[in-house]
């Protein structure tokens, strides 16, 4: 007797897991946050146009501009790393290349972030 598979049978056990709408939501989140953090760095680099470095430095320690400056890089950074999840999950087939590319990606953009923050926090405490 013969078995018929139903597309729906053969999907069974390969299914989502139900994190494509929080990560959808991020990614918009992100990018809306990122219009105005794009928006924020564009009139300080406006400010900054002409400044030597002492006076761009000064004002980069201030504190509203310089959480200004890590909250945005870190929606930058966080909108980045989902994009590139999205790209490694639809592109990379193998398990293992899958796997490690996704732990990259994280690790990564966190020390990208890392980086970031440290150096607005050199200018900030003056190192």
């Amino acid at each position: 007797m013969a078995h018929f598979h139903t597309p729906l049978k053969k999907a069974r056990g390969a299914a989502p897991a139900h994190h494509g709408t929080g990560h959808f939501i991020a990614q918009r989140l992100t990018a809306l946050a990122n219009l105005f953090f794009t928006a924020f760095l564009v009139l300080l680099a406006l400010r900054l146009a002409g400044a030597g470095q002492a006076q761009a430095r000064a004002v980069i320690a201030q504190p509203f501009i310089a959480i200004g400056l890590i909250a945005g890089l870190a929606t930058f950074v966080w909108h980045m790393a989902l994009g590139m999840q999205v790209i490694i999950e639809d592109y990379v087939h193998t398990f293992w290349r899958k796997a490690l590319l996704l732990s990259l990606n994280i690790l990564l953009s966190g020390l990208l972030l890392l980086l970031a923050v440290a150096s607005i926090a050199m200018i900030v405490f003056g190192s």
